[in-house]
């Protein structure tokens, strides 16, 4: 379809209208590319964008009425059938713009919805696009169709006025959202039971985060090998991915990637998707991938930490648990690369990496090891003749510093890792507490 991507921008500020209440600026013109390229994820045609500064917003089509005739012009010069305002619009404002423009308008919203439902894959995927829809579409039934006005007979021998059709719909939204928060809360279980059996063998977890097409899946084939879906799109991925990495000195970990954020997310989806998200709240470490050759990567990053305080997770919090990781320095020029490389190794927490080079990975496997071992606990234990069968569990669950093979068969090892793991060792070497059998 045949699209035009309308950017309002307030004109007392500058900004675009729906970053007026962020705190990080973003400049028009990468607003209007961002929007371009959420149309282009759903295989549209943009024909035309601008952007339209917005000296007072109007309650009833948000723009004046000199813009909407002169984008009606456009959409009939250009043939284009759709048009995406990148704002949040009120049902009655797309309802409105609808008719001055005879044309079918979606907002930033809708769009970003559109997507999603797209690229859901899985079961949970689904569940969660479908009821962040559910819970758009409820506040859209507006009177704008003669048939939402019908009535149905009450009961009663005579009947009576009943319900409306709109009352009717919104009834029949109202009971799918609660069947599928429902199946929603089910699939939040299994997610807490898989978490808690992940403990009982406890590999520590790393989460990817960052803002989409940052190049989180890229970098997570990269270090793992896996075949996740990574095309210079935005949202080319959305349901999370978790592998197992083996980190440079034998340690095991879980690599996590989750769906990418961008500003003003949905509320919507955030609530949907809270199931999903949940799994950075749980993580042991949090990468933050950042596109270093994006010009607004500073705007972008701070939506991104602005979404973790909504988690939960705070800037005190967050200092002691992220790791920034600037990707795609291989599309800068040589001087620039060489500059951020510097600043990085310079820098705490931060790493700069080439997911598509493979460039600094190997200093980001490094730092995730280093972040860890402040966990790990050192010991040495020595495995009889009749405890050789332990040490494959051993080389599984701990970094093995050291070995000494003795003359009588015995097996000596030095060894760093995490308490739990070495309390698990001490029992099933017969020197820790059994688990003690439950009363039923």
């Amino acid at each position: 379809m045949r699209a035009v991507v309308v950017v309002p921008v307030l004109k007392k500020t500058g900004k675009p209208a729906a970053d007026v209440a962020a705190s990080s600026t973003r400049s028009d013109e990468s607003r209007l590319e961002e929007a371009t390229g959420l149309a282009l994820a759903i295989d549209l045609d943009v024909v035309h964008g601008t952007i339209v500064p917005v000296a007072q917003p109007k309650p009833g089509t948000l723009l004046g009425s000199g813009k909407i005739e002169e984008i009606g012009h456009i959409l009939n010069e250009k043939d284009a059938g759709l048009v995406i305002v990148d704002h949040p619009l009120t049902p009655v404002q797309q309802r409105n713009l609808e008719k001055e423009w005879n044309a079918k308008v979606i907002d930033r919203t809708g769009l970003i919805l559109e997507i999603f439902g797209r690229r859901a894959s899985t079961k949970e995927g689904t569940l969660q696009v479908d009821l962040a829809h559910l819970n758009y579409q409820k506040g859209r039934l507006v009177r704008s169709w003669t048939h939402l006005e019908r009535q149905r007979g009450g009961a009663g021998f005579m009947g009576g006025p009943g319900e409306t059709q709109i009352e009717a719909d919104r009834r029949l939204l109202q009971e799918r959202i609660v069947r599928l928060e429902r199946e929603l809360e089910q699939v939040r279980r299994t997610r807490q039971l898989h978490r808690s059996k992940r403990k009982k063998v406890p590999h520590p977890i790393v989460a990817l985060v960052g803002y989409t097409n940052a190049g989180k899946s890229t970098l997570f084939n990269r270090m793992t090998g896996a075949g996740v879906l990574a095309e210079d799109m935005l949202f080319a991925t959305l349901d999370p991915t978790l592998r197992r990495l083996k980190l440079p000195h034998g340690r095991m970990v879980i690599l996590s990637d989750t769906v990418g954020f961008i500003s003003d997310l949905p509320t919507h989806l955030v609530a949907a998707f809270r199931a999903t998200l949940e799994e950075v709240l749980e993580a042991d470490l949090i990468l933050h991938v950042r596109d270093l050759s994006d010009p607004d990567n500073q705007a972008q990053a701070s939506d991104v930490l602005r979404i973790l305080a909504d988690l939960g997770i705070d800037e005190k919090e967050g200092a002691e648990r992220i790791v920034e990781v600037w990707n795609k320095i291989d599309r800068l020029e040589p001087e620039v690369r060489e500059a951020l490389v510097n600043k990085a190794a310079g820098a705490d927490n931060t790493v700069a990496v080439s997911a598509i080079t493979g460039e600094g990975v190997d200093d980001l496997l490094a730092e995730i090891g280093q972040r860890l071992s402040g966990v790990l606990t050192e010991c040495t234990v020595a495995l009889g003749l009749d405890q050789l069968q332990l040490l494959p569990w051993i080389y599984e669950h701990a970094i093995v510093d050291g070995r000494d093979d003795l003359e009588d068969g015995r097996i000596s090892l030095d060894l760093r890792l995490t308490e739990s793991e070495a309390a698990e060792l001490e029992r099933r070497l017969g020197n820790g507490p059994k688990p003690v059998a439950e009363d039923w």
